[in-house]
Order: structure tokens, then sequence, then C-alpha cells
């Protein structure tokens, strides 16, 4: 009986041994956190040299972390770009080229109603590979007036406080207070964690109080109101930032900042006026919209530069080299799964195929000048200006919605788009644009029904106008 015994006490050491090492193995894998905001231009930040914008916490994550200067999203606009972060693929592959409104306006539009929820998500891959999982903030994958819309959790989350989707909707203002004790549940259990936090600065309506309005008193409206907003924003960052030094996270949390656009509005501002939006209640109108796109053309709606250019600043000390700027490498929404599924050593679903790809290597100091994949883009259609791009290397094309060659630059030499080399690079604009058109072929014709409203069928289902505010707003300073 003496070596039956020896072995089973063998085995249970084992056993507990193996235990022990996936214990430590999660909680030695880094967390991610994603702060996604929304329309942030790329020019409104103090690190990048904004004149009276205060943003204290996101410039201390580029003291501390590599300020990207050449990463872009998937469109100029928020729901085809948050579906391109979700799913690593460019947002027309499901026909997503705009906001997701009410049934009919989708309807009107060529649009579905949501983003399928059996398309691979970047959460339920984190999932999979043992992350707790959580969204904070804006969701836009659907649409508070779509209430039969999948909620958060149907697509990778362990849990979630969100607006703009079906349901509950979370006060704006809460997002960090969540998000932290996410995180100090996560902490104790010894699990790593990915968090999307989306926050809804500095959309409107803007949603000011009015102990932020008075730190700007030199300020006029409407730069008092848009300054008050991203303060509030940036307080909310710095709390988290702060959480993850108390819980001695910091060395082992890739955090990352970034927008899903460029600004609203036409950068000039205009009348003080207020409105109200049935997800997150009222506030001051676009007349506050005053962001900058740091000398980009274009803003929020476009494909050019000043629409899809945003800020991405990464910090992950030890990995990612502190005070640096990276101006050279081009990062792409689409590169994002895959670069937290190597991070988080997550692996990918059979037949699955990233539009985008791991940039772990560029985030940690390996500068990328050419990439090795096109990237694509189809704007709003019907829109001014350019409706279809490709990038390919160091050449961006940007054509017409019948494909009619529109303008042609090197991004190598010419990042921020001002010489248009069409004229002068007619064969490469030709090649360029076979590339395009044999990319828009593979794009699907007809729209999913599974992502159909029940109300689609039925003509119904309220618009913006029918929906009535939650709360009566107080524009006092």
């Amino acid at each position: 009986m003496k070596r039956p015994v020896q072995l089973l006490t063998f085995f249970l050491l084992a056993t507990c041994l193996v235990f022990a090492g996936e214990q430590s193995d999660g909680a030695d894998r880094p967390n991610i956190l994603f702060i996604f905001t929304d329309d942030w231009g790329w020019g409104d930040l103090g690190c990048h040299g904004h004149p009276y914008l205060k943003t204290p916490n996101i410039d201390r994550l580029a003291r501390e972390g590599t300020d990207f200067h050449r990463f872009t999203v998937a469109s100029g606009v928020c729901s085809p770009s948050r579906t391109a972060v979700m799913t690593g693929h460019f947002p027309a592959r499901y026909n997503i080229d705009g906001h997701f409104a009410a049934v009919r306006s989708n309807a009107n539009r060529g649009m579905p109603d949501w983003l399928d929820p059996k398309t691979p998500t970047i959460p339920r891959m984190l999932q999979s590979a043992g992350y707790a999982t959580a969204h904070f903030g804006k969701w836009h994958l659907a649409n508070n007036m779509i209430p039969d819309s999948p909620l958060p959790m149907d697509y990778g989350y362990d849990e979630y406080g969100a607006f703009n989707c079906s349901g509950e909707q979370m006060p704006v203002h809460e997002d960090a207070t969540r998000a932290i004790a996410f995180i100090e549940k996560s902490s104790a259990a010894k699990k790593p964690f990915f968090i999307n936090l989306w926050m809804h600065e500095p959309h409107t309506p803007h949603h000011t109080l009015p102990e932020y309005r008075r730190r700007f008193p030199e300020l006029d409206d409407p730069d008092n109101v848009y300054a008050s907003v991203l303060s509030h924003a940036d307080d909310r960052i710095g709390e988290l930032l702060d959480a993850l030094d108390r819980l001695k996270l910091t060395a082992n949390t890739l955090v990352i900042f970034s927008s899903d656009n460029g600004p609203a509005g036409n950068g000039r501002g205009g009348k003080l006026t207020t409105m109200y939006d049935s997800a997150t209640g009222e506030g001051f109108g676009i007349g506050c919209s005053v962001g900058t796109t740091g000398g980009r053309n274009g803003r929020k709606k476009s494909i050019l530069q000043g629409g899809i250019g945003v800020p991405f600043i990464a910090r992950w000390p030890g990995k990612i080299k502190a005070g640096a700027i990276d101006d050279v490498s081009w990062i792409s929404a689409v590169d994002l799964l895959p670069t937290f599924c190597e991070i988080a050593g997550a692996g990918m679903p059979d037949g699955y195929e990233p539009d985008g790809m791991s940039q772990v290597a560029t985030l940690q100091g390996s500068k990328l000048e050419l990439r090795n994949k096109p990237l694509f883009w189809k704007g709003i259609p019907n829109s001014k200006g350019p409706v279809f791009s490709i990038l390919d290397r160091r050449w961006r094309l940007l054509v017409s919605p019948d494909f009619e060659v529109l303008e042609l630059y090197d991004l190598n030499k010419d990042p921020l788009e001002k010489n248009d080399l069409k004229d002068s690079h007619p064969k490469i604009a030709g090649e360029l644009l076979e590339q395009l058109q044999a990319w828009h072929a593979t794009l699907p014709e007809q729209l999913n029904p599974e992502c159909f409203s029940k109300y689609r069928a039925k003509g119904a289902g309220p618009m913006p106008s029918e929906v009535k505010p939650l709360f009566q707003f107080n524009p006092s300073r």
C-alpha cells in the first residue's frame, strides 16, 4: 500500500503545482484598458499643443508612454469606427457605414440595426483566454431606440454599464467609477482584465458641471463649455490611473487613449443652444463643438485625415518607451484585435482572419514605416468628398462614390495630405484604384436579416424626435 500512497501524494502535489502555475500565469498576464473617446480631435490635447485645453492626466500617459501620431480609425463616424475596433474587420464587411439610429433611419440608409453578435470580437477572444471582460460607457453598436437589440453581454462581456444600447442607460459620468470597481474585483480575484471604456466626451449633448465651467473663467462660450467637458473626462481618466497605482497594477497594465473619429462641428463654434439625447439626456448643442484637428484636412464624417487621424497614446511601463513620439508608423483601429490577442496570449477562432495586423512590436518601439497589409475605407454614402480609400505602403488614394480618382498622397513625405499627386503619378493611382475596386467586390451585397429589429418588419419603432429626454438640464454656471 505504500507505493500507491506515494503515487497519490505525488499526483496531488503535481496537480497543486499546475493549478498554482495557472493562477500565477493569469495574474502575470497584462491587463488591458482601452479608453475610446467620442469626437475628440487630434489637436484637443495639452500635449499636442492646444492653447487652452487642459488634459494633465492624458498628458501624463504621453510622458509615461508613447504618442503615436499616425494612428487612424476605420471611419469618420461612430458606429463603423467602433465596429472595426470590436471585430478587427473593416466595417463595410458588415454593411455598417453610418451611425446606428432608429429602425426607420437604419432601413432608409441601407444599414442593419446592430452588429451581428455572432461575429468574433475582442472581448470574446480574451474571455476565452481567461480574462475578465467589461464595457463601460458608450455602446452604439446598436441604439437605445431599438429595444430588441442585443446587449453588450451578448458580445463577450462579463459585465457592462452602457448607454446608446437597449435596456437601462448608464449615466455618462459613471464610466470611471464602474470601471474602477471592476478593476478592484478582478485584482482581488487575481484575474487579468480587459476593459473597453468608451467615454461620451466631447460628443453632443455637452454635459457640463458648474465646477468644471468655473475652471476656465477666462474663456467665453462656447470655448468654456468645450474645455469643461474635456477637463471632466480627463479627471475621470486620472481616477483610473490613480486606481491602477493604488492597486499596484500600473506596471502590468497596457493603457491606451484614443478617439472614434475627428471633431464634430465646423471648429468655429456657434450659438449656445441646448439639445437632448434619449440615451444621455440634455446638454449644450453643436455650437459648443470647437474641436481641432491639428492641421489635418476634414473633420468628423470625412475619411480625410481630420476625420480619421485621431490621438493614440499607449502606456505599458517597461514595455512601451516613456516620453516617446512615433510619427512614422501607420497603425489602424483594425490592428487592435490582433494586437490585444497577442499581448493576452489569446487564440483566434478557426476561419477568422483579421483585416488588421498585430502591432505589438510597433508599440514596443520597432517603427513601421511601411505596412504589410493595406487599409481600406468606405465612408458615408452620398456624402461630400471622397467615399472610398486605400492606403498601401506609402500611398493613399481617395475616390468618389463612382470610383473617380480624386486625390493621391505620398504619406511618407506628406502625412497630413496637403500635396495631391494624382496628376504626376497616374500609374500608381491606377494600380491602387484596381486594388480598391477588387476589395469593394468582396463586400456583401445584402444585409444580414438576423441583424434586423422586429420593428423593421412592422414599419414601426420610434424616430429620434419621438423620444422624450431622460431628465431636465440646468445650464447654469
